[in-house]
């Protein structure tokens, strides 16, 4: 699915030149849209390959995945971990355990992901790893709690990485005040205000900010 406020012929340019998915990772897009509500919450192929991306140039050992959804971004940052390393992924959603388990049983044979299921707020704390990279994908409500409740913690060249930050082009209409618009409108005010951080949005599908903790 294109945002519509990206032209889908660039889109389409950029997928054609991008690496393809990994037969795995085809065949859990193919079944998250025959058989999962609200599909379009899945990376899908060409940002997949980004985050993939991300993860190889970064080389986590350890990746905090807030959002599981059916697992496809989890398999995508396990691509780039280094030896030992382990992905953390956490969802409130056990009706979607079943495919989670499924499939990472498939493309993680290292046994290199953990799925977590609860509330992450109540979850991270007890989790006390040295995260490398993190990646907000859950309650757009929450991504300043989890900011906040990360933040201070990570190492200096740490990398979080927040989903969804255009919100359909939401953000930039100063008239739509629902509850996950103003939510992430502050998000992003939040992160480009704090100076312990350098950050980049990018105007992929719905929008990704990548932010580095600072020394």
């Amino acid at each position: 699915m294109y945002a519509e406020f990206i032209d889908e012929k660039i889109e389409k340019y950029a997928e054609a030149h991008t690496d393809q998915e990994p037969e795995l990772l085809e065949k859990l897009n193919r079944e998250t849209h025959l058989k999962v509500l609200k599909p379009r919450m899945l990376a899908g192929s060409y940002q997949g390959r980004l985050l993939a991306m991300l993860s190889k140039l970064i080389a986590p050992r350890y990746v905090l995945e807030i959002g599981t959804y059916t697992g496809y971004s989890a398999l995508c940052w396990k691509e780039g971990l280094t030896k030992g390393g382990e992905v953390h992924t956490i969802d409130n959603n056990e009706e979607l355990k079943a495919i989670q388990e499924r499939y990472f049983e498939q493309g993680d044979k290292e046994k290199q992901i953990h799925l977590h299921v609860g509330t992450a707020l109540e979850v991270i704390p007890k989790l006390n790893k040295d995260w490398d990279l993190v990646f907000l994908d859950a309650d757009k409500e929450n991504y300043i709690n989890y900011y906040n409740l990360l933040i201070d913690d990570l190492k200096p060249g740490a990398v979080i990485i927040a989903d969804n930050v255009l919100w359909s082009g939401k953000v930039t209409n100063p008239k739509e005040n629902d509850n996950d618009t103003v939510a992430l409108r502050a998000f992003n005010e939040i992160i480009q205000n704090d100076s312990r951080v350098s950050n980049v949005l990018i105007p992929v599908r719905d929008g990704i900010t990548i932010i580095r903790k600072e020394g």
